[in-house]
């Protein structure tokens, strides 16, 4: 009963969050920020499982909050200064127009049934290992299999971060307007973000499956998985390069597109 009612309470926190940014845009004009604040809305979850719970080992709790916390920051921030330094997302414009467009919808019903309802739901779900493994106060000490969550969990924070800063200073030079990246990580993987990405919640469940109710979080990592390679990540991303980007078919013939490895051999860039 009091895992139900955390959970609840927090599905009803990221709504009224997602509730007041829906509001924003609409005198904005613009919901491209609200990637950002998915990433903080996540971290504050994490916090606020921290605070409300009692029962679980306070080990389990720091990290679990502490790896959150970091993760949340790091990407919230880097996703608020690039929407800060470039402007509307296209995938937000063309996902909006369209709905306005062949639904007749007016911008506040298509943003709010298009992106701010869900990104609250997915939010919740994401944050699944933050709120689940906060609970059981056994077992006490990490095991194995929370180790190694740990070491892949601050491994995948560090690689996104690093690929991150890596294409950041790459389009920041203008002699690379139009050229495909493929530079650093992304000589060896065509998303290394989205790679560090599925790390980290890999990390944070297998920390939280050493709780009995941690292992029911396992909802979390298989939607990341899932939303970066076969949904709004990749396939997306590669349709808007191809079209944009005229080396990038020859960049993806070499490349791989996710897990890491050298350019596949006489093509390396």
């Amino acid at each position: 009963m009091a895992i139900a009612l955390h959970l609840a309470t927090h599905l009803l926190l990221a709504i009224v969050v997602f509730a007041a940014l829906w509001y924003v845009s609409l005198r904005k004009g613009d919901p491209s920020f609200v990637d950002a604040f998915w990433a903080f809305t996540i971290a504050a979850i994490g916090v606020s499982s921290f605070a409300v719970t009692h029962t679980g080992w306070m080990e389990r709790k720091l990290v679990l909050t502490g790896l959150a916390l970091i993760w949340g920051l790091r990407l919230g921030v880097h996703l608020f200064t690039r929407w800060r330094r470039e402007g509307k997302d296209r995938r937000y414009v063309k996902l909006i127009g369209g709905a306005m467009k062949k639904r007749g919808w007016s911008y506040g019903r298509a943003t709010a049934l298009y992106v701010f309802i869900p990104q609250a739901l997915l939010a919740w779900v994401v944050s699944l290992p933050l709120q689940l493994g906060q609970f059981s106060p056994v077992p006490e000490g990490f095991g194995l299999i929370g180790l190694f969550g740990f070491a892949l969990a601050v491994f995948g924070i560090g690689y996104e971060a690093l690929a991150d800063h890596q294409l950041h200073r790459f389009r920041a030079d203008p002699a690379n307007e139009g050229r495909v990246m493929d530079q650093g990580l992304w000589a060896w993987s065509r998303h290394p973000n989205y790679f560090g990405e599925i790390c980290v919640w890999w990390g944070l469940w297998l920390v939280a499956a050493e709780t009995a109710p941690g292992l029911f979080a396992v909802l979390s990592p298989l939607f990341v998985t899932f939303t970066l390679v076969f949904w709004s990540g990749r396939p997306l991303m590669k349709k808007a390069l191809l079209d944009s980007r005229p080396g990038y078919a020859d960049y993806a013939a070499r490349t791989s597109a996710l897990i890491p490895r050298p350019p596949r051999r006489g093509d390396a860039p």
